[in-house]
């Protein structure tokens, strides 16, 4: 009889279970956002995506082209596009606030990556030393072990089945980082990087959700992160030797990819507003995008020098609308074939 009891309280738990879950996800999927284009499921972008990503690196130079860089290159590259336009894969290994220079090292280092790659400058992360990001992808990719391998497959086939599983928008920190608060005076709150209201996609593109662009206060709210972190923690750009050394690094790098065969170019993707007049302030051009290419002696393409990518203005200063991305794409790929002496398995320019 108590054995009995006890089956009884455990398919009775199960099934309160399975209900407030269904429920959660129920709630999630009618009332919560609606995703562009039919995306039904933001993915969470932990090490193990990266590394699967990661992986796909060793594809011929004509069947692909990796993207490094940080969050810029996640929302401004639109990957469906640029495959279409290129006949190629579009392989973004590109982390929100993470410095490039690691994965350029890292790929640099790997005799057996010969192909194209793409390297988004923002300036007060690409010119800056720290502790990246990046770092802790890497380690994982080279110490990933069959079992994690599979892990990610069991996670991927659940996170493409169920919203609740949405760690950025639905877990539990970021539920209750929506309630407001009073601010107590004189504490002066954790900086939040400004990604509340982004999905990310399986190829690991990145877009703001219709219900962020729908409303102004989101928006503005990020203005102001953006604004309060520059006066709180203001950048120290580096400059002289310590410059010169990171970029002699950078070609140094850049020197081991050429020298088997692969294609090597920077972009400065869009930003404007205050962030821009930040970034020109912090980081002048000449001194410091001009002198990138000048002693790494690599080809680069800056937003501004283009009309048709230079008119954009960002949601919040820095990551491009999901429209203005695919014109963005779009002309990246044109200044990249005809330009810059690139060429893609599509010869036309199918959009």
């Amino acid at each position: 009889m108590q054995k009995a009891n006890l089956i009884r309280a455990g398919l009775l738990a199960v099934i309160l279970s399975l209900v407030a879950v269904l429920s959660w996800e129920f709630y999630l999927r009618h009332t919560y956002f609606s995703l562009p284009d039919g995306l039904k499921f933001s993915y969470d972008d932990n090490s193990a995506l990266w590394a699967n990503k990661r992986a796909m690196v060793y594809e011929p130079a004509d069947q692909a082209t990796v993207f490094i860089g940080s969050s810029r290159m996640r929302f401004d590259l639109d990957i469906p596009l640029w495959q279409r336009m290129t006949g190629e894969h579009a392989i973004q290994l590109a982390q929100d606030g993470g410095d490039p220079r690691p994965v350029l090292t890292d790929l640099a280092n790997d005799k057996n990556f010969k192909g194209k790659l793409i390297i988004d400058v923002t300036e007060g992360i690409f010119f800056y030393f720290d502790e990246p990001k990046t770092t802790r992808q890497i380690k994982y990719y080279h110490a990933i072990t069959p079992t994690q391998k599979f892990s990610f497959q069991v996670n991927h086939f659940l996170e493409s089945n169920f919203d609740f599983l949405d760690e950025d928008n639905f877990s539990l920190n970021i539920m209750l980082g929506k309630i407001k608060f009073p601010r107590r005076p004189g504490v002066i709150p954790d900086v939040v990087w400004p990604t509340v209201g982004a999905i990310i996609n399986f190829d690991r593109q990145e877009f703001f959700t219709p219900a962020f662009l729908a409303d102004s206060n989101m928006s503005n709210a990020t203005k102001a992160n953006w604004v309060f972190f520059f006066k709180e923690y203001p950048d120290t750009p580096v400059t002289g030797k310590k410059l010169d050394s990171l970029i002699f690094h950078v070609k140094e790098n850049i020197d081991k990819i050429k020298a088997r065969g692969g294609q090597v170019i920077f972009v400065r993707t869009p930003s404007n507003g205050y962030y821009k007049e930040r970034e020109d302030k912090d980081y002048p051009r000449k001194l410091y995008w001009d002198r990138l290419l000048e002693l790494t002696g690599c080809q680069g393409i800056y937003f501004g020098d283009y009309p048709a990518i230079a008119h954009f203005t960002c949601p919040e200063w820095s990551h491009l609308r999901l429209d203005d991305a695919r014109t963005y794409t779009a002309n990246l790929v044109d200044i990249l074939r005809t330009e810059k002496g690139w060429t893609f398995n599509n010869k036309s320019n199918t959009q």
